[in-house]
């Protein structure tokens, strides 16, 4: 009975998996930093992709391109129904069309983003290739146990943030983008040049804050000043805090 049931499952998995190959914008096992890098360098605000999450077979992500960052949604697979947000498609033809009308998405951050179109999986290349003219080593007596491989983690985020003045102790709410071991803040969403770019190799801390008598507040401490900035939730506060803290360790990897 159990082999029966068992067979059946497979099938399914199987029969949903063939499915999944006919969307030209599935990636299979397209990982968090290579649908980041994809996405942040060729893609284009509003760009998507659908790729295998590491949370299971049922589990999907879907990486999307905002403004200055990659933000990464569920989609769960529920036999042959698949659930997105606040939405249960009975198939995928149905998943499909829903963004085929361009769906508006937002999370804690308070950014809203259009899905405007799919990233594809196939890509028109040309098949040109360079001549080698010159080959020599730069080193001698190294081994593979030299190769050290070397590729920083994107790890993307962006979202409105109040954040207090350095002189006169006033809040303002400012534009803030999270890109490598950048975090830039801006006038506004719409302006392109930062007002101020803090260099994270040279944070000591983040944490929250209680010292300001604000709700949701978070700090980031520098040798020659600390940043103290408020969410508009404590879930946002989490989030923010949770990915600095990631690059600090990172950082202090080496990586």
């Amino acid at each position: 009975m159990s082999d029966g049931s068992s067979l059946r499952s497979d099938t399914t998995h199987s029969h949903l998996e063939d499915e999944l190959e006919t969307l030209g914008w599935y990636h299979y096992d397209l990982s968090r930093h290579a649908a980041e890098a994809l996405l942040l360098s060729n893609g284009r605000d509003g760009s998507y992709l659908l790729r295998n999450s590491n949370e299971g077979p049922a589990f999907f992500a879907l990486s999307v391109r905002a403004k200055d960052s990659v933000k990464h949604f569920h989609v769960i697979r529920k036999d042959n129904r698949y659930c997105f947000g606040f939405n249960t498609f009975p198939s995928l033809k149905d998943f499909v069309k829903h963004f085929a009308n361009q769906p508006l998405v937002g999370s804690e951050t308070g950014t809203l983003i259009v899905l405007k179109c799919p990233y594809p999986r196939a890509v028109e290349e040309p098949s040109i290739y360079e001549s080698v003219r010159v080959h020599t080593a730069m080193k001698t007596g190294r081994t593979e146990n030299d190769l050290v491989p070397d590729a920083p983690s994107l790890g993307t985020k962006e979202g409105y943030l109040v954040k207090q003045g350095a002189i006169v102790k006033n809040w303002k709410m400012r534009w803030f983008t999270l890109n490598r071991n950048e975090l830039k803040y801006f006038k506004d969403k719409m302006f392109d040049e930062p007002i101020r770019t803090l260099d994270l190799t040279a944070c000591s801390a983040v944490q929250f804050d209680y010292s300001q008598e604000r709700v949701n507040c978070f700090c980031l401490v520098f040798p020659e000043r600390t940043f103290y900035l408020c969410a508009k939730t404590g879930v946002e506060a989490d989030e923010w805090i949770k990915i600095l803290r990631w690059k600090l360790s990172q950082i202090r990897k080496g990586r």
